[in-house]
């Protein structure tokens, strides 16, 4: 993995995110799908294991940070930038309401910072803050939190898309049927957790979603 502040790269169009379910910050799951990703398509692996202590969060993105990924991938993590900061990674993810991403940049200039939003108001607001990108959620009916938020759907994704020059991600029931719409909205890429943890398929949905990607 290349370190968080060397030459800038173009922004993948695809972003992992993991499931949530590590228990002892071991990332052997992870580890093993992360060796599933197409080699010849940079991918984004946005770490959320919230329900971690510091020390094992730190233990696995200290593992997660020594894999080997395709070229131009990117690996973040979910709010903590003291831990990305540690182990290298390339940025961090922040919720809608958390530190502005501006307060956060003066600390760390070379960092990636992302952040999710639900409104075109939203949006704005975080372009604002010099975020480098954002999650816009649930487009579809979430794979992983079934009920969460009421839906956006894509008309709505093509209003956040019009309204700001940030590149978005489609997050929320992603899978490879409504990709192409997504796209067809202005979205820059799509996001899965959902689609992270159906283990035994991930390699097939991984390939098929980078050949509609542009």
């Amino acid at each position: 993995m290349s370190p968080a502040n060397s030459q800038p790269l173009p922004l993948p169009r695809i972003c992992w995110i993991t499931s949530g379910r590590e228990t002892d910050g071991s990332g052997q799951q992870i580890s093993r799908l992360l060796q599933e990703l197409p080699l010849n398509r940079p991918a984004m692996v946005l770490i959320r294991e919230k329900q971690l202590n510091g020390r094992q969060l730190l233990a696995l993105a200290s593992r997660i940070a020594k894999e080997t990924l395709p070229n131009g991938s990117r690996l973040m993590l979910s709010e903590r930038m003291d831990i990305a900061l540690a182990t290298g990674l390339h940025g961090v993810h922040l919720p809608e309401h958390s530190c502005p991403a501006d307060r956060l940049r003066s600390a760390s200039p070379g960092m990636l910072i992302g952040k999710s939003v639900h409104s075109p108001e939203s949006a704005l607001a975080a372009e604002k803050e010099g975020v480098d990108y954002l999650f816009f959620s649930p487009v579809f009916a979430s794979l992983s939190k079934p009920g969460y938020g009421p839906l956006q759907g894509t008309a709505l994704l093509r209003e956040v898309c019009r309204a700001t020059s940030v590149p978005v991600f489609a997050l929320g029931g992603i899978r490879p049927e409504n990709t192409i719409p997504c796209i067809e909205c202005g979205a820059w890429g799509v996001a899965s957790l959902g689609l992270f943890t159906e283990t035994a398929n991930f390699r097939k949905t991984a390939e098929t979603i980078d050949r509609l990607l542009p």
